[in-house]
């Protein structure tokens, strides 16, 4: 069984930075990657999302330039730098792994990843 865990949640306030880390137990090697994250009351919605083939990135409209996803496949592990946090931005964040391989574009549906981790906590206080 694969495991995702994700790190690096917390509370901050608003214009400041985090960087989550999503550590799999498997290599994530072929595998594209991505964060999703979800709010009280609302769907899950993707965030970032990078490629397996060449790290192309793709990013929630809300993203704005403030996230940026990478990855690091020797150490199996995925991040999510960000930075201008906003109150919105408040959400726990879910890290999830592509059920295809090599997908050369990030797919933006949570159907389309199957496994996920439990999630760490981002809260933006004002």
């Amino acid at each position: 069984q694969v495991q995702l865990v994700e790190s690096g949640g917390g509370l901050v306030q608003t214009g400041d930075s985090l960087k989550l880390s999503c550590a799999c137990s498997r290599s994530i090697w072929g595998y594209a990657m991505a964060w999703f994250r979800q709010a009280p009351g609302n769907e899950r919605e993707f965030v970032a999302g990078i490629s397996a083939r060449d790290g192309t990135a793709a990013y929630g409209s809300f993203a704005g330039g403030r996230f940026t996803i990478s990855r690091e496949n020797a150490k199996n592990t995925v991040y999510l730098q960000m930075n201008s946090l906003k109150l919105e931005d408040t959400a726990v964040y879910y890290c999830a792994q592509d059920s295809t391989t090599w997908r050369s574009v990030p797919n933006s549906m949570p159907g389309e990843y199957n496994y996920w981790g439990q999630g760490t906590q981002v809260t933006v206080s004002p």
